[in-house]
Order: structure tokens, then sequence, then C-alpha cells
């Protein structure tokens, strides 16, 4: 590893997802106040408002609103070549 590429506080740190109560280990540098302890180790904890267990693009709950008809256009202006796709199977 390159001498001085990351930073001094660079350590283990705990993330905790605040929404779910979610939490995970990882490197990080972020600055933390309070801390946490995990299978009897403590670990500098930050809070999260959001992560992949909580988004609703992660988690399948996003709802797709097409409100400017874009599915509709898009089948329409490529409705030739989508026929063609289909009549050669």
């Amino acid at each position: 590893m390159k001498k001085d590429t990351h930073p001094k506080n660079y350590r283990l740190m705990a993330f905790r997802d605040m929404s779910n109560g979610h939490t995970f280990i990882t490197r990080s540098a972020a600055n933390a106040k309070e801390t946490v302890e995990i299978d009897g180790v403590e670990y500098p904890l930050y809070k999260l408002e959001i992560s992949n267990t909580s988004h609703p693009f992660y988690t399948g709950k996003m709802k797709l609103v097409d409100t400017a008809g874009r599915v509709d256009k898009f089948r329409n202006r490529y409705k030739d070549h989508l026929d063609k796709r289909q009549t050669k199977k």
C-alpha cells in the first residue's frame, strides 16, 4: 500500500441505518461521536438516514410512476421493430 494514501483515522467503523436499525461494519474515516459494542468489540458509530436495506430501489418497494406515458411512447416509436422480433420467434 502506498504511504500517506489513506487518512490517519482510517479504521473499522460501524454504520447504523436509523430507519430499520440495521448495523454493518466497514472501513471509513468518517467522524463519529458515539461508539457501539458488537461481538465484544467497540467501534465508532456513524448513523445513516438510509442504506441499501431501507432504500426503496434496493428493497423492491419502489413504484414506477409513468405520468408522461413514456412506456406507451416507446412502444409506439419502436412498434415495427418489436412486431418484427415477435414474428421471427
